[in-house]
């Protein structure tokens, strides 16, 4: 199930924010931000909200494992249409 864009804005920053640490951290090869600064870590935490409120990011909740993750747009559709 897909979560719409506006209920992510009533979350608590807190939550939002882990949850896109966690996506950004998934889109590293090694895993960590050993080599990231904080500003980069800022510049891309807010390209990741923008891409969320574009649509081309979507916070997908999965029901049969009760987990919530953001994905491409791209990703879901893919898994769809197979």
């Amino acid at each position: 199930m897909l979560v719409p864009y506006e209920a992510l804005l009533s979350l608590p920053q807190e939550t939002l924010q882990a949850m896109i640490k966690e996506y950004l951290l998934t889109q590293l090869e090694d895993g960590s931000f050993s080599d990231v600064n904080e500003e980069q870590l800022f510049q891309a935490t807010e390209r990741c909200k923008l891409a969320l409120k574009k649509g081309e990011l979507v916070v997908e909740y999965s029901e049969d494992d009760e987990s919530i993750a953001i994905r491409h747009r791209e990703q879901i559709s893919a898994r769809v249409n197979d």
